[in-house]
């Protein structure tokens, strides 16, 4: 009986090491980094010899570490300086994230909460319904569930230059044409987050950037970062925008909000380093510091940023590359599983600026891929991509061949329908009617006055509040004509062109005018086909 109990004691304790031994062993394995420092090298060798693009950030957290943070590229064509893990960069709409955790901030502070109806603290704000308006809180502002349509009012932002105000932008909700019901789809904007801004501007006493850099930024570190472009004042590296359109890189004017209101939705300027430090403080949850001792955010409200608000998909028997069940959008941030780990995600994009921010909570990693090219051979995407898929063990697809293949498709597809336009304009150059009867003043209720002209024997068309929406009228057919923006040309991209067209009265005379974009590939924000232009006078 006793050498039984022995023999028994014996078998447990081996059992027991055994046991230890195999719960050690993934621990011990990704202890050390999966993903190289030379592994991450190659990516870029390779991205950069098979596409034309400027410059790239690169930050990797494994297990709880910084792994990698390295530049590369250069952050100038004109000037030649090279990129490295302290040049800034825009990460555009990267930005929200910085909102909703600020919000979050305010509300661990007894500021305000969640389901707040956003006119307690903005009376003035309308929607395009009453019921909605009355009901609207400040999480309807973060999820992209508002009833209007993708990217709706983005036109007041872009292009840059524009003189649209926040009080522009409050009023303009009330004008807008809703999609869907309220609180039952997803459609991308950004005008929302800039309420979202003003929200934290009424409730703290500071602008949104402000807030962001002394409540955020200085707590983590985030040394060089900032709120606004503006707010770049001795730092010289930074990251000037390209376009690598046509197989050729072309620096680019920076985007510039005048009065930094898109700040909420899209204005923060950091670095890989910089960013790295937000994205360690999100991994633990809202605590950074030595030992973790400081909290940015509680963990009560941390969790309500990465819980999906926001439905997208829902494959019970999961589907695609990565086995995905779910997809959905928090507070700031994508939510979706692949390969059995939730990822958390949100890429931003200005002009020849493009950026992802990828999270693996379960795993302690973060990947953050900053850029300056557009589309730069989709870098921001692809690095990303073979980057995670490594990290996750799985047998992922040829990155580059994919973005080759994506560009490819799309590009040719939309140059051979806008050539097809542009073919009809030439045919009809010597058809063109008369300028009178489309010549006039007409009104958007939300965009302002746009007015038609005619120069040097040319019919032309300017906005009132954004004077970058200029150019030529070119006759197309019937009462349609195609616009050839004068910006767009001046940067070498004609991706933006649109068309317009005239209702006429019985006696041929504009009544109103329309207008679509012309390529299938343009870009959400120049939601011109949003406008309903009214003549109002000559």
């Amino acid at each position: 009986m006793f050498i039984r109990i022995l023999l028994a004691k014996e078998r447990y304790f081996n059992m027991k090491k055994f046991v230890l031994l195999i719960l050690a062993i993934p621990s011990l394995c990704f202890s050390q980094s999966i993903v190289t420092s030379h592994f991450i090298d190659s990516l870029v060798d390779a991205s950069m010899e098979r596409f034309p693009q400027a410059g790239i950030g690169i930050a990797v957290i494994q297990n709880g570490e910084v792994t990698h943070l390295k530049g590369y590229g250069i952050a100038s064509a004109e000037t030649g300086q090279q990129v490295d893990e302290n040049t800034l960069f825009a990460i555009a709409s990267n930005s929200k994230a910085f909102t909703t955790t600020s919000l979050g901030i305010l509300i661990d502070r007894g500021k305000l909460s969640w389901n707040d109806r956003v006119i307690k603290y903005i009376p003035e704000f309308t929607m395009y319904d009453p019921f909605v308006t009355q009901n609207f809180t400040i999480v309807d502002l973060l999820t992209h569930r508002s009833g209007l349509g993708l990217g709706a009012g983005d036109l007041m932002f872009f292009p840059d230059g524009a003189d649209f105000t926040i009080d522009d932008i409050l009023r303009s909700f009330q004008f807008q044409t809703p999609v869907s019901d309220f609180r039952t789809k997803y459609d991308y904007d950004n005008l929302l987050y800039v309420v979202a801004g003003e929200v934290i501007k009424r409730v703290s006493g500071k602008p949104w950037d402000q807030f962001v850099e002394e409540e955020i930024m200085a707590e983590l570190q985030m040394e060089n970062s900032v709120g606004i472009y503006q707010n770049i004042t001795q730092n010289t590296n930074v990251a000037a925008p390209h376009s690598s359109e046509n197989q050729k890189t072309e620096q680019l004017e920076v985007y510039v909000k005048k009065d930094g209101s898109l700040g909420a939705a899209g204005g923060i300027y950091s670095s890989v380093k910089d960013m790295s430090r937000w994205v360690l403080m999100h991994l633990n949850k809202g605590l950074f510091g030595n030992n973790l001792s400081d909290t940015l955010i509680s963990q009560r409200n941390h969790n309500e940023l990465w819980k999906i608000h926001t439905n997208l998909a829902y494959d019970a028997l999961g589907s695609g590359l990565y086995n995905t069940h779910y997809r959905g959008y928090g507070l700031g941030f994508g939510l979706r599983d692949e390969n059995g780990y939730t990822v958390i995600q949100h890429s931003g994009g200005l002009p020849g600026m493009l950026s992802m921010v990828t999270m693996i909570p379960e795993l302690k990693s973060g990947i953050i891929v900053l850029t300056n090219a557009s589309p730069g051979g989709q870098s921001f995407i692809t690095i990303t991509n073979e980057i995670k898929d490594k990290i996750m063990g799985v047998d992922g697809i040829d990155w580059l061949d994919w973005a080759e293949a994506r560009l490819m498709n799309s590009s040719s597809h939309a140059d051979s329908i806008v050539e097809v336009i542009w073919d009809q304009v030439e045919k009809n150059k010597n058809r063109t009617p008369k300028f009178k009867p489309f010549v006039g003043t007409y009104k958007d209720n939300w965009f302002g006055n746009v007015r038609v002209f005619e120069k040097n024997n040319q019919l032309w068309i300017e906005s009132e509040k954004s004077p970058k929406l200029t150019g030529p009228m070119h006759f197309y057919n019937a009462n349609t004509f195609v616009i050839e923006w004068k910006y767009s040309r001046d940067a070498g991209v004609d991706n933006y062109d649109a068309f317009a067209m005239f209702d006429l009265d019985e006696n041929g005379n504009a009544l109103s005018m329309r207008m679509k974009g012309i390529s299938p590939i343009i870009d959400f924000s120049y939601d011109f086909q949003d406008l309903n232009l009214v003549r109002i006078g000559e």
